[in-house]
């Protein structure tokens, strides 16, 4: 049985984006990483709907409308869908509106197509599982979006939708949209109703090699979980790769949670598992003999009949999506822990930052809870996660921490931390706060330091200028009004410009809103606004190949960063539908003239990858210098394992000027560059900055690179163990570097004062939920660190 799956990806030039099938024999477990707040894993599972054979005679159609308050938001991306298609999505989708609750929008990228697999009616998966996120309920398992989003009350990837569906545009449906499907006809509302409820969460992660009779469960779901063998095993719990959980997956496997039992009668509900496994069926539905004629139930067994319509998601559906709210019943343990991996003290304010991955038999040893010790002290602490915050130690002098994993048999033997030594963190006082700051940038406008940031909380962009006595705020974006305005939220990147002299300067502000995904263009004259798209708004994509360059269509709402000359202002901006890097250039005399700078092809030394996640730009006057990632490939997990940084620079404003360089490769070092990028003036220089990754670090950064362009291939470097994984957003001043370490902030002294470790001083010690963005500001001549404390945007002073 083939499986009806179109990927879904930055499905983009030249089919760069394949499906990789790994054979179960070579999985391993991959228990969850301690080194993000959260984990996250690119989903590959489907869940199908097939054509049932036995015709069902419907005489009442379904009510037109969802009944009840909704519960949460669904926003749809149709992909060649007709019209009266897209009414049978929009009826299902209510439905699940009013009965899912999230205070996070859900969305769907649902696509019609012809199938290759026979007797297939629909698909969908999530798009990505998350585990180990604030708000889970069990942080060894792994969540889908939506539900990993409704948990944790945020959106854990923007970037990406949550839920993928396909449609068989040749499923026989009933097309009338009057709820009655004929006996003959297959109803496309009861479909998306179904498909829906697999991308929430009602699927298994489990995998089966028919060829050896084995299967393998890596990263099992809430879902998993729940579900048991008859003698109470949780499939979570079996050996994986393994013949035991493959005969488990063809034998008989019962739902333990509460809320379903109850809402079955007292009963564990039977989940399908026929004797010959079904990819796509098996597993992660209900079974087909006992509940295909149970009504309002019925709605996730592995068929549709002709006919048939499912008007709500039933009872026991909704019984079995609340129980995977809570955590799942403990399972067996077997044998003692082993030691917990990759244990990590992190310097902090007055604390340490314990951080550890868990032992390699994690789900076997069903681990009860964790003990860290001060080994000076003999404090001890206990936690369920990593990592873990242990205070109430004195700056200045050196800890060790050792870590044990205990369950109901016993404890691990101890694993034991490297020294390290807190210290004091810079001073902070808050600056706006109603606002977080998420996304933020400065500069000096009309000789007075400026900020325009972003509020996540009202979605309004906001600006601010110093009079040299007070901050003086306003919303420049986001709360409508007109004039070109957007209501939509603003959270994304900013980049700010200035041209001009004296009082009579123009501040040129670009960034995207997260409805749209175009990119947006305010000035500010000291007085007043105007407001423009750039682009994002054209009526097509601008094919990558296409010489002529005009608007395109595509989601530019990733990054951007623009320069300015006296008469001109360039903006550069990735084109995220297709993997590219564009630009955009306004002079007095003309309006924006579109160009593509990387990224669409291997001559005149340009690249193919997959250009300008991140990226900045930044003139001296007569030269623009163009910083950015480059993604030459990534494993299906969508991490990083090949590319590069690269710099494109010109003399003017023309296409045809830019000249390129990488300025790192491959070696014993360091393996994969980007992540993030900053350039920097240093007097007549410009000093430019990248993050890489090492073989034994990937896929995760552990090194701080830098160079001046006068002499690029003289690269300095630095390891961050002891402050942890250096992450996205650098900001440089001169021979500062501002980055995220362990999701808190650090500051790197690159003038040689000091050396090794010592050369990094702590910012801010609280950790974010995310990495933060920071920008410089210097108020009355004294500079300051302009980033987000506890939610509240902060000016630091080192």
């Amino acid at each position: 049985m083939v499986v009806f799956a179109l990927m879904w990806g930055i499905l983009c030039k030249k089919l760069r984006v394949v499906t990789i099938v790994v054979a179960l024999l070579g999985s391993v477990l991959n228990a969850p990483s301690a080194e993000a707040l959260f984990n996250k894993s690119s989903v590959i599972r489907w869940g199908h709907i097939y054509a049932g054979t036995n015709p069902v005679i419907t005489t009442t159609p379904r009510t037109k409308y969802a009944v009840g308050v909704f519960k949460s938001k669904f926003n749809v991306t149709y992909n060649n869908f007709p019209e009266w298609a897209k009414n049978d999505v929009q009826g299902a989708v209510d439905i699940w509106s009013a009965n899912f609750t999230s205070t996070v929008p859900i969305n769907i990228v649902a696509s019609w197509g012809r199938s290759s697999s026979w007797g297939v009616l629909g698909s969908a998966r999530p798009v990505n599982f998350f585990s180990s996120f604030a708000g889970a309920p069990d942080p060894s398992l792994w969540y889908t979006s939506a539900l990993a989003n409704a948990l944790s009350g945020k959106d854990l990837d923007k970037a990406n939708p949550d839920i993928i569906i396909q449609v068989n545009s040749n499923g026989g449906w009933n097309s009338r949209g009057d709820g009655l499907p004929t006996r003959t006809e297959y109803d496309l509302e009861s479909v998306i109703l179904h498909e829906i409820a697999h991308g929430l969460g009602f699927l298994s992660n489990e995998s089966y090699d028919s060829n050896f009779g084995i299967a393998s469960l890596d990263q099992p779901t809430p879902f998993d979980a729940f579900a048991q063998t008859q003698d109470g095993r949780r499939l979570a719990d079996l050996p994986t790769p393994s013949r035991d959980l493959a005969q488990a997956l063809t034998t008989s496997l019962v739902w333990s949670g509460e809320n379903a039992i109850k809402a079955n009668g007292g009963i564990k509900p039977k989940l399908y598992t026929p004797a010959i496994y079904e990819p796509g069926s098996s597993t992660s539905h209900l079974d087909d003999a006992t509940f295909s004629s149970m009504g309002l139930d019925s709605v996730m067994t592995p068929n549709l009949d002709p006919g048939e319509i499912f008007r709500e998601p039933g009872p026991l559906l909704l019984a079995m999506i609340d129980d995977m709210r809570t955590k799942p019943p403990a399972g067996i343990a077997s044998g003692l822990p082993e030691s917990p991996r990759n244990v990590q003290a992190f310097i902090s304010e007055a604390s340490a930052l314990i951080s550890f991955d868990p032992p390699v038999n994690l789900r076997t040893a069903q681990i009860t809870e964790y003990v860290v010790k001060n080994l000076k002290t003999g404090v001890e602490k206990k936690t369920l996660s990593s990592p873990l915050l242990f205070a109430g130690l004195k700056n200045g002098t050196s800890y060790s921490f050792s870590i044990v994993a205990k369950n109901s048999i016993g404890a691990s033997e101890p694993a034991i931390t490297k020294p390290v030594t807190p210290q004091t963190g810079w001073k902070s006082t808050v600056l706006d706060a109603s606002a977080d700051g998420k996304s933020v940038s400065s500069t000096v406008f009309n000789g007075e330091p400026t900020i325009v940031y972003t509020d996540t909380k009202s979605g309004d962009l906001k600006l601010a200028t110093f009079d040299g006595k007070t901050w003086k705020k306003s919303i420049v974006d986001g709360a409508g009004g007109g004039s070109g305005r957007t209501s939509n939220p603003i959270n994304t990147p900013i980049s700010l410009c200035v041209n001009g002299s004296g009082v009579k300067q123009t501040l040129h502000i670009f960034y995207s809103d997260t409805t749209d995904k175009d990119l947006r263009y305010a000035t500010f004259n000291g007085k007043g606004f105007t407001f423009e798209i750039v682009d994002g708004n054209g009526t097509s994509i601008n094919n990558y190949d296409d010489p002529v360059r005009v608007r395109t269509s595509s989601d530019v709402s990733i990054t951007n960063t623009c320069v300015t000359t006296a008469n001109s202002i360039e903006v550069f901006y990735r084109d995220e539908s297709q993997g590219v890097l564009l630009g955009a250039v306004k002079t007095k005399s003309s309006p924006w003239v579109y160009e593509i700078v990387d990224g669409d092809r291997k001559t005149d030394d340009r690249s193919t990858g997959d250009v300008g996640f991140h990226l900045q730009a930044i003139s001296d006057g007569s030269k623009t210098y163009v910083l950015y990632d480059s993604v030459i490939s990534m494993n299906q997990k969508k991490e990083i394992s090949a590319g590069g940084v690269r710099l494109a620079t010109r003399i003017g404003v023309s296409p045809s000027a830019w000249t390129y360089r990488t300025l790192d490769i491959s070696t014993d070092d360091a393996s994969i560059f980007g992540y993030a990028v900053a350039l920097s003036k240093v007097g007549e220089d410009v000093l430019a900055t990248w993050l890489a990754a090492s073989f034994g670090s990937f896929p995760n950064p552990d090194q701080i690179r830098w160079a001046l362009l006068s002499a690029p291939q003289n690269i300095s470097k630095i390891t961050t163990e002891n402050f942890g994984i250096p992450g996205e957003f650098l900001t440089v001043d001169r021979n500062t570097i501002i980055f995220n370490c362990q999701d808190r902030l650090c500051a790197l002294d690159t003038s040689k004062k000091a050396t090794g470790q010592a050369a990094i001083r702590l910012v801010r010690s609280k950790q974010g939920t995310e990495p933060t963005q920071s920008a410089w500001v210097s108020v009355n001549k004294v500079k300051y660190l302009l980033a987000t404390v506890s939610g509240k945007l902060a000016l630091f002073k080192p």
